[in-house]
């Protein structure tokens, strides 16, 4: 089983099946703001159709708060895009775990840098 210590390390490789492997059979995906995604497959499924529109991803994580019940990971991502460009945006990630797994994941993000 994965565990949170590598999670941001296996997003990074976009591997949709490592961060997958991460979460719960039910957990609820937020990303920014789009519509919920629920259930695991689906949510491995929602990364890898994003994977399909960058060339890579790299989390650098400034701060972590784990207040009870939650973690809260404050970090810069750096994308590259298919055009070699680079762009760095700030991110806020909060995530609930049950029995281990990841129940609960929160993306706080604008993308919209990414794609001017």
């Amino acid at each position: 089983m994965a565990t949170r210590d590598t999670l941001f390390a296996d997003i990074d490789t976009m591997d949709p099946d490592r961060f997958a492997a991460h979460l719960a059979d039910d957990a609820v995906m937020r990303f920014g703001n789009a519509e919920p995604v629920r259930g695991r497959a689906a949510i491995r499924d929602a990364w890898a159709g994003f994977c399909e529109t960058v060339d890579g991803v790299e989390h650098e994580v400034v701060e972590q708060w784990q207040p009870a019940g939650a973690t809260i990971v404050e970090s810069n991502v750096t994308y590259t895009r298919k055009d070699g460009g680079r762009v760095t945006v700030p991110v806020v990630t909060i995530y609930r775990e049950v029995g281990g797994l990841i129940a609960d994941y929160r993306v706080f993000i604008d993308l919209a840098p990414l794609f001017a």
